[in-house]
């Protein structure tokens, strides 16, 4: 400390991700000395990659229970007081256009840069300085924390840390940010990749599926997701595994309602008559080669009028109720987020404040606070950021 080189300022913000210019903005917009630090070469490289490019910003069905956390209640207080409402509202006000995909999901119509450079423009109005290229070497703190990084050092009361989790390497993700946490003695919740596919347990008699897709029911816990799911080489993917994957132990099993829109009994007995194979009647309802490989050996190969109730049964159980194990997630390179994270039991679910140590916040990511698929993350981002952007 009392290097007389320093620059100081009221608030830095270690990040600059969506959470961290968030912060920055709602900050900056008090009057209040803001800097960001950004280790990428340019801020908001997530958001610009997310939702295929056009980032789904936001979930309009947000609400606590869309979230995991060891403490389920603490996102609530930031939920409530920043909505997807009231970013739609920033939005519109940059004229960027959007629309609904599907459940609540909005997306921007044109490219997910619109969000950064609208981001990057609230920054400026609220005269908020950004370094990027910069990479944090320290942190120490006596009256007000100094932090050292590769181009110099600067000194402020409030220290926010928005580095995110390690989910997603290639665009620069690490666990700074946990680093810090321990530093200050503060508890860490076991992380692991999630939103994420999942691999089989044992041999994947599915390989030869890749890149079929079921609509399907998948559940995983007390959770249940009716989306896509899509096989690959080492298991499977899609929208409904990557919620599921959330709720998913490992080595757990998951259970797929694999015709969620049809009874299965119903529809054949139907058809009992019928001297049609099962297999050849029921590629009227599933893809063709998903039939033939999930059916050999697991399925009777007889016509529908030979089947017997027992039969009927075990068809029923296969395909609306069939179970997998997964031994394991396909890891970080692959997960849209972290689960786990800085322990919400060490921070105000007001500010964001770590109780423990007055001036430092965490935001995002970074805390143990993990959204559904589908724009609840970054609504996270947002109301976190805001949280703790107007308390600092």
């Amino acid at each position: 400390m009392g290097d007389s080189a320093a620059k100081t300022f009221d608030v830095i913000i270690i990040g600059g991700g969506a959470a961290g210019l968030f912060c920055a903005i709602a900050a900056g917009r008090r009057g209040r000395r803001v800097l960001v630090i950004e280790h990428n070469a340019e801020v908001g490289r997530k958001i610009v990659i997310s939702g295929g490019g056009r980032c789904n910003f936001t979930n309009l069905n947000t609400t606590a229970e869309n979230f995991v956390s060891s403490n389920p209640h603490f996102a609530r207080s930031a939920l409530a007081r920043y909505t997807p409402a009231d970013f739609v509202e920033l939005v519109k006000r940059h004229r960027i256009e959007y629309y609904e995909k599907k459940l609540g999901q909005l997306f921007c119509r044109g490219r997910s840069h619109e969000i950064v450079e609208m981001l990057l423009a609230e920054c400026r109005t609220s005269r908020v300085e950004i370094l990027t290229d910069t990479s944090v070497e320290r942190i120490e703190k006596g009256k007000s924390f100094a932090v050292h990084t590769s181009r110099g050092t600067f000194e402020s009361e409030a220290l926010v840390i928005a580095t995110g989790g390690p989910s997603f390497p290639k665009i620069g993700a690490t666990g700074f940010g946990y680093g810090v946490a321990r530093q200050f003695g503060l508890a860490i919740e076991e992380t692991r990749p999630s939103l994420v596919p999942l691999v089989f347990s044992g041999a994947n008699e599915f390989r030869g599926l890749a890149g079929i897709s079921i609509d399907a029911e998948v559940t995983a816990g007390s959770h249940s997701f009716r989306e896509n799911i899509l096989f690959t080489h080492r298991g499977l993917s899609g929208p409904a595994i990557l919620q599921a994957s959330n709720y998913w132990q490992p080595g757990g099993e998951v259970e797929f309602d694999l015709l969620p829109a049809r009874d299965i009994s119903k529809a054949i007995n139907e058809n009992r008559r019928s001297r049609q194979r099962l297999d050849n009647f029921l590629k009227g309802f599933l893809p063709e080669r998903f039939v033939e490989i999930f059916a050999a050996g697991r399925l009777p190969q007889k016509p529908l009028n030979e089947l017997s109730n027992h039969d009927i049964e075990m068809i029923e159980a296969e395909l609306h109720r069939w179970r997998r194990a997964f031994t394991e997630t396909e890891g970080w390179d692959k997960a849209e987020v972290t689960l786990g994270g800085v322990s919400t039991r060490e921070l105000s679910s007001q500010t964001m404040e770590a109780k423990k140590v007055p001036g430092l916040y965490f935001i995002g990511e970074v805390v143990d606070v993990t959204g559904w698929l589908g724009g609840y993350n970054f609504q996270w981002a947002w109301a976190s950021g805001h949280a703790a952007g107007t308390a600092v």
